[in-house]
Formats: structure tokens, sequence, C-alpha cells
């Protein structure tokens, strides 16, 4: 069932596949300090936070934008207190038993970018599992970003380049922009057109350090559980008056 989106609030908002960001990446930030704003747990504020992920999944497949990436949790938040890394793994493992039907239902594969391996046996059990399950699926792929790292993605591509060379696969005069994309662990989807990044933080945060070549960047002061589908148009309208000119000049 189609969700309705504030469409009429956003007259300049074209709908137009030209026009659409083809990929949109987020860096979701602010859960701790929506919580503590509230005199609440952090725990709380990623909870809230799985809100937004459902109402921005619906939103984008909406919309009609191809790929969905959801920066949930870098190779550095390993370092957070324990208790609060294993509330994050239960409630991506809940995340993903809750919403494989909805994802079946409206088409969605689901890809898995990041050190997977360090993940808990169980979510890893059920990330697996769903990836396969939603692999032929075609109207939308989202993929999490977990345990997922910039200059670790760039490094792991420099290695596998570097064992082909050795085994004789490639040469180094094949070593080129292209084949280091094709080494990322993001080679199935085409870069980021526009990234966003919640909370007010001004950085990229060891994300897709080769991806954003040309990414648009928005950044909001929103905190990730207030984003929802009026936030995710108001970026997408903004992207829309930007001209992107990809080095380049422009003609006249």
């Amino acid at each position: 069932m189609a969700i309705s989106l504030p469409l009429n609030d956003f007259p300049q908002l074209s709908r137009d596949p030209a026009r659409l960001p083809r990929h949109v990446a987020i860096v979701m930030d602010g859960n701790g300090r929506w919580a503590r704003r509230r005199g609440l747990g952090r725990n709380e504020g990623h909870r809230r936070g799985k809100d937004s992920v459902r109402a921005v999944v619906e939103a984008a497949r909406e919309l009609g934008i191809p790929y969905l990436t959801l920066f949930a949790f870098s190779a550095e938040n390993w370092a957070r207190p324990s208790t609060e890394v294993d509330f994050l793994m239960r409630l991506f493992h809940r995340y993903l038993l809750t919403e494989s039907k909805r994802l079946m239902k409206r088409g969605i594969r689901i890809l898995a970018l990041g050190d997977t391996e360090r993940l808990p046996p169980r979510l890893r059990h059920v990330l697996a599992e769903t990836v396969e399950a939603t692999r032929d699926n075609r109207d939308m792929t989202v993929a999490l970003a977990l345990s997922y790292g910039g200059r670790q993605d760039v490094v792991s591509a420099v290695r596998k380049i570097a064992s082909a060379v050795v085994a004789g696969e490639i040469s180094t005069d094949q070593i080129d922009s292209a084949a280091v994309e094709r080494a990322l662990t993001t080679a199935a989807m085409p870069d980021p057109d526009l990234l966003i990044r919640t909370s007010g933080e001004l950085r990229i945060s060891n994300f897709f350090l080769f991806q954003l070549a040309y990414t648009e960047l928005y950044f909001t002061d929103t905190l990730w559980p207030d984003f929802r589908e009026r936030e995710l148009l108001s970026a997408i309208a903004a992207f829309q008056m930007r001209e992107r000119r990809f080095g380049g000049v422009t003609p006249g």
C-alpha cells in the first residue's frame, strides 16, 4: 500500500526520475542527544530512531529512489560501552525480523556493507538470511552499513587488487578508478548522489570516502529520531536546486 507523502508542502520538488537522486546515503546521527534532551537513556533514542528508519525507507520507496544506504553502525562504534553496543545489536536483529515481510511486499532488496564477521552470530545469521531472501527484489535496494568504515573499505579494496596483481589476473596498468570501484563493498551500487547527515554535525565520519567524490552534501540540525518523510523531502528539494557540474563548467 502506498504511503501518503506531504508533497503539497513541497511544490518545487519534482518526481521526475531524471531529477531525483538515484542513490541517497544517510548518516543517522543524534539518537543519544534526542534522548538526553528528554531525560531518557541513550537506548531509548536508538529505539525511537528505528521508527525513522521505517519512515525513510517507505518514503524513499514511494518516491522511486532506487538506492538508499543507511549508516547504522560504524567500525569505530565498537568502542562504545558494551551495554549500548549489545542493545544496538539486538535492535538491528529485531528490525530485520520484524521488517522482513514488509521488505518482501515492497520489493526491497537488502545489502550488507561492512565487516559483518564482527557482528554477533544471531545478527549475522538473520542478516545473511534477509540478504538472501530479498536478493531478487528489484523495486529498491537498501544497503545497511554495519561495522562499516570508509578507510577500511578502501584498504580492503587495495588488498583485493594487490592479490589480483600477484596472481597475474591483472597488471598494474589496469588499476584505475573503475577497478577500485569494483573492489569496494559498494560495487553493486552507483555512488551516492546525495548524502544526508542529521544532528547538525558537519563531517562524514569515515563514511564512503571514495564514493563521495561528487556527492551533494546536505546537513540538517534535525536529530535522527525526528527525521521523517518531511525532512527527507526537504533534503531532496534542496538537492534538486543545486547545479551538478562534476568538475566542468555550465554551458554558455
